[in-house]
């Protein structure tokens, strides 16, 4: 989330009202604050944990202790904090009182039910990364060199960066330059065209790269959060330019960018559109049927559709595939501290007034949730170096928010609250009771080992939720870094292995680790079900569905057809 988050949650910032409640939409305040004094209310802990700390700084004191900080701990890569005594030691001290204050937390945690534990977990993090000596002036030892070098202009700089955020990003640090990319002509450029469009989404035709293409078409849904060319970043990192590499004939739906007046669009608006855009593109390519890829919450939508299809007896899909999707909560893992009943009733409430839930909300809470990467290594960055932040492509399109309708806001909680979508008749969709046991159609489902928001033991359990044929593959990294996840690069890595049973170790256990990307494997599986090859074609659309314009399109820039002279409705 980062963003892309994920509808599992779809939470702001923590915040208040100035009467002390707590603002619906954000991590409690209240609830915060007695999670973290409910772990520091043990008595017996608190007092051993201060005498192990005492011990310690003890030894840091005459430079006997060994704390050090963990691998991949980038905020102490400076050779000051080794070779200096007094940064050394400082260094030392507030490494020994996170410990201190985690092992009081994790003490609490095993005492206390899985959602509290995280609350407090997650205050905690908060805390501790805020009070990281490297976030500060005169105990940053490469921010006190970059400003004696400079003749103190880095600190003018960062005061300017520090101003710029007030005004423009909510005070929050900014982690990339927003000048340094534009959509259509650094990102998401891989050649196709519009190719329908209604006021919900448009549909997106890629242009073949191969001589011959697969008969059945390949249809992606994106997250409603977050824009769609996440997937189609730059050439060589483009999950839709590996899938028309393939001979995929790859189409895209690219939802709107809601606003206040389109907050009644709810789960069926959206399992609507991917219906009708399933129909848009049999009618371009003759296919009576389509293989679908769902990424997070766009594979939550399409199985609510999936489980009409199925109950109505309608064949149009063929296959599904899953990417990073939570389709059981009973077990939020990370997600447990923000699904506290009063809070997510007071985020219902505000999603219900407001009619959206605004971008800078939407990616706020995810930006937390990873401190030390996504806000204070950003805070040094920007205004204690007083640099620009770089030019990443990821950053960028994590930058470029957008807003989530009321309706599918609060749809999304009830699931996470309630678990309904994997519980038979707790819910409908399109008029039909919710049963995934009825949904037969074989599928391919991936996780990501390092998945902070929807762990993969998690996504892993859709394979015994839906009953078709399954392939489940455990990509490497996290949560967006495991989507954006091209062949060729050397680190890159997956597992694979054969029918998954009901234990996701088990599973892993007997796995097979293989170097590479799980676009190939899911090219293969999705390959295997697509038919025979024909010739490809370079004309896009058809008769009935002419092109409206080029890929990537109108809405994916907030961009309107009467702003254009466009066409607003379909073909």
């Amino acid at each position: 989330m980062t963003k892309t988050a994920e509808t599992k949650v779809a939470l702001v910032t923590p915040d208040a009202t100035p009467d002390g409640q707590d603002r619906a939409g954000g991590f409690g305040v209240r609830s915060a604050v007695s999670a973290v004094a409910g772990a520091f209310g043990q008595g017996r802990v608190v007092l051993d944990e201060s005498l192990r700390l005492g011990r310690e700084l003890t030894k840091i004191a005459v430079g006997r202790s060994e704390v050090a900080p963990h691998g991949g701990d980038r905020r102490f890569t400076d050779q000051a904090w080794t070779s200096n005594p007094l940064y050394h030691r400082v260094q030392q001290t507030y490494l020994a009182s996170v410990d201190a204050i985690d092992g009081v937390v994790e003490e609490w945690g095993r005492r206390v039910d899985h959602r509290r534990a995280q609350e407090a977990a997650f205050v905690s993090a908060v805390l501790t990364s805020a009070l990281a000596p490297t976030n500060y002036l005169p105990t940053n030892p490469a921010a006190v060199k970059e400003a004696f070098d400079t003749g103190g202009m880095s600190l003018v700089r960062g005061a300017r960066n520090y101003v710029s955020d007030l005004r423009r990003n909510g005070g929050m640090p900014q982690m990339v330059d927003p000048d340094a990319f534009t959509v259509g002509v650094d990102l998401a450029v891989t050649p196709g065209a519009v190719v329908a469009r209604d006021e919900v989404a448009e549909v997106l035709q890629y242009t073949p790269t191969t001589e011959t293409v697969y008969e059945r078409p390949v249809l992606v849904v994106p997250p409603p959060i977050g824009r769609f060319y996440f997937l189609d970043l730059r050439p060589g990192r483009s999950f839709v330019e590996h899938a028309v590499s393939r001979g995929l004939r790859t189409f895209m739906l690219a939802w709107r960018n809601p606003q206040a007046e389109q907050g009644d669009w709810d789960l069926d608006t959206y399992a609507q559109r991917v219906s009708d855009a399933i129909d848009e593109v049999r009618e371009i390519t003759g296919s009576d049927d389509v293989n679908v890829i769902g990424f997070c919450a766009g594979g939550l939508i399409t199985t609510a559709l999936l489980n009409h299809l199925a109950a109505t007896g309608d064949t149009r899909v063929h296959s599904m595939s899953y990417a990073v999707t939570m389709l059981d909560f009973a077990d939020p893992a990370g997600l447990a501290a923000f699904s506290g009943p009063s809070l997510l009733k007071l985020v219902k409430g505000r999603s219900r007034r407001n009619g959206i839930i605004s971008a800078r909300d939407m990616g706020s809470a995810f930006t937390w949730m990873r401190p030390n990467d996504l806000v204070f290594n950003y805070v040094v960055n920007n205004y204690l170096m007083g640099r620009t932040p770089p030019a990443f492509d990821i950053l960028a399109w994590n930058a470029d928010g957008t807003n989530l309708p009321g309706a599918l806001h609060v749809e999304f909680l009830d699931i996470f609250e309630d678990n309904s979508l994997a519980t038979p008749g707790a819910m409908t969709s399109l008029g039909t009771p919710v049963d995934l046991g009825r949904i037969t159609v074989p599928t391919f489902v991936s996780g990501a080992i390092a998945d902070h928001l929807t762990s993969w033991k998690n996504c892993y359990r859709t394979t015994q939720l839906l009953s078709g044929d399954s392939k489940f593959v455990l990509s490497f990294s996290g949560h967006i870094a495991s989507l954006v996840n091209p062949p060729g690069n050397p680190k890159s890595h997956y597992w694979e292995g054969g029918e998954p049973g009901s234990d996701p170790e088990a599973w892993l256990d007997a796995a097979t680790r293989k170097t590479g990307s799980w676009w190939e494997p899911w090219a293969d599986w999705v390959s295997e079900r697509a038919g025979e090859r024909i010739a490809a074609s370079t004309r896009l659309g058809s008769d009935e569905h002419t092109v409206l314009g080029d890929a990537p399109g109108l809405y994916v820039r907030d961009l309107l057809p009467s702003q254009v002279g466009e066409h607003v409705g379909r073909n």
